[in-house]
């Protein structure tokens, strides 16, 4: 994660050729996603036009610089509508008001966090009652030019620092108790059946599911019959339940 104030007046570099390609003038935000989308360049030779890094092109964001694979990455804004679009809009976060969306005004933002991968921005740093607090951005209903609508119990998710905001204190679950043998289990079931059954006699000869004669008619059934056949599955064991006597 990198505070907004991080990023920008650091050094672009280019990695095919180690040079420098300007430096970072500001965050171009898209209020519709809560990203940063492209980072506006600064250089001395370039005047007239606006250049940008459209964020997915960065590779990395360090101490010290700002790296791109080369100047390829750079942009004419006046040629992407959408990034003009997003520049013209104007969104500015840091010393904008937060307000819910009943019209309850709860601070100003003095800080932002962005996702250095990403571009997402995570968390806004605020201050409200003369405290400073940290607020995850699924709460923010609107990124607005003038004021950042959130949902009306955001302040009940304040955090004291940015850590408890991405770290949460840990919910510690009670270690379940072991399980009880079931008194009506499966192996229950089948020892009371082969209880019932043993020493039946079986009246029609019973195949398995592949047509194979699995008990002969007249059979006494013995202990290893019923479990044969209720190994063979659900319906040759009711087969042969339906054909004793």
């Amino acid at each position: 994660m990198k505070k907004s104030a991080e990023m920008k007046a650091l050094p672009i570099i280019s990695i095919s050729d180690g040079s420098e390609i300007g430096r970072v003038k500001s965050l171009v935000i898209n209020p519709e996603k809560g990203s940063v989308d492209f980072l506006t360049i600064e250089h001395e030779d370039w005047q007239v036009s606006v250049k940008a890094i459209p964020f997915k092109k960065v590779v990395g964001i360090g101490e010290y610089a700002v790296t791109v694979e080369n100047e390829n990455a750079v942009i004419d804004l006046n040629e992407i509508p959408i990034a003009n679009q997003l520049v013209n809009k104007k969104i500015k976060i840091n010393d904008t008001r937060v307000m819910t969306r009943k019209g309850q005004m709860i601070g100003s933002i003095q800080e932002f966090y962005v996702d250095d991968e990403t571009g997402a921005i995570v968390s806004l740093e605020l201050n409200a009652q003369d405290n400073t607090f940290f607020l995850g951005t699924e709460h923010v209903l609107t990124f607005g030019k003038d004021i950042i609508i959130v949902n009306e119990d955001a302040a009940e998710y304040f955090k004291g620092s940015f850590d408890q905001l991405v770290s949460p204190e840990p919910v510690f679950e009670e270690e379940p108790l072991p399980l009880q043998p079931q008194p009506h289990g499966l192996e229950t079931i089948k020892t009371k059946q082969t209880q019932l059954l043993t020493g039946k006699r079986v009246i029609e000869d019973i195949y398995n599911l592949e047509g194979n004669l699995l008990i002969a008619k007249g059979s006494s059934l013995t202990e290893a019959d019923i479990k044969a056949a209720q190994d063979a599955g659900p319906s040759v064991f009711v087969d042969l339940t339906m054909n004793i006597k």
